[in-house]
């Protein structure tokens, strides 16, 4: 089975278990959306999800950040990992986003970028989920099943990211992306499957008898 095969495989499993797929970040708007991606770095969708439950609500643009402070800001996401870093990044780029896009996120990945605390993974996220335009996100997760699946050599994130562009179609990429968050989550765990249980892993690789380790991102 050559890797083009594997994709045809991958795609059907993920299509027949996740027909309808729901974005994991709870957001109020692109904003609100755009500040829970840059929170999820090194933490669960699960605890952005319920910190920020308590802020959305009140605080949903960025002139109510630049307004509350770095400082209060830090308050309100203390339970989240890195929270000082990911405060000053969110009060920074609130000011940017006031200041120079009246408010409102800017729609290329190029500005995006250019935020505090965006990366290119975050500016795909909100690319994506937010605007609609064909991305395809790839955090750790994503890059250790894309090896495991034999979608790519795993060199590093950009090259799985280009590697997984080429094998499906444009139209699939944004509900892929989480298709393979979530079955990731649910079946192809870094510690239980370890390439040779799910079913996506035996349908590729039914000879496959060891353990396969893959390259961290």
């Amino acid at each position: 089975m050559n890797e083009i095969q594997r994709a045809k495989v991958v795609l059907k499993i993920l299509n027949k278990i996740y027909p309808k797929i729901k974005v994991p970040l709870q957001s109020r708007n692109v904003f609100t959306l755009l500040i829970s991606v840059l929170l999820s770095a090194q933490c669960t969708d699960v605890n952005v999800n319920n910190v920020t439950k308590n802020i959305y609500p009140k605080y949903f643009k960025p002139e109510h950040f630049i307004k509350l402070g770095r400082k209060k800001i830090e308050t309100l996401i203390k339970k989240i990992g890195i929270f000082r870093i990911k405060a000053k990044s969110i009060y920074n780029l609130s000011k940017i986003l006031d200041n120079d896009y009246k408010g409102k996120v800017p729609k290329t990945f190029e500005e995006l970028e250019k935020l505090p605390g965006v990366g290119h993974k975050t500016a795909s996220v909100v690319m994506s989920q937010g605007f609609g335009f064909p991305a395809f996100p790839v955090d750790t997760h994503i890059h250790r099943l894309a090896q495991r699946w034999g979608l790519t050599n795993g060199k590093n994130v950009n090259q799985t990211e280009k590697d997984l562009k080429r094998l499906f179609p444009k139209k699939n990429w944004n509900k892929l992306h989480l298709q393979i968050i979530y079955y990731g989550r649910e079946y192809c765990q870094a510690r239980s499957c370890y390439g040779i249980t799910c079913k996506i892993c035996t349908t590729c690789y039914p000879k496959r008898k060891k353990p396969l380790k893959t390259r961290k991102a």
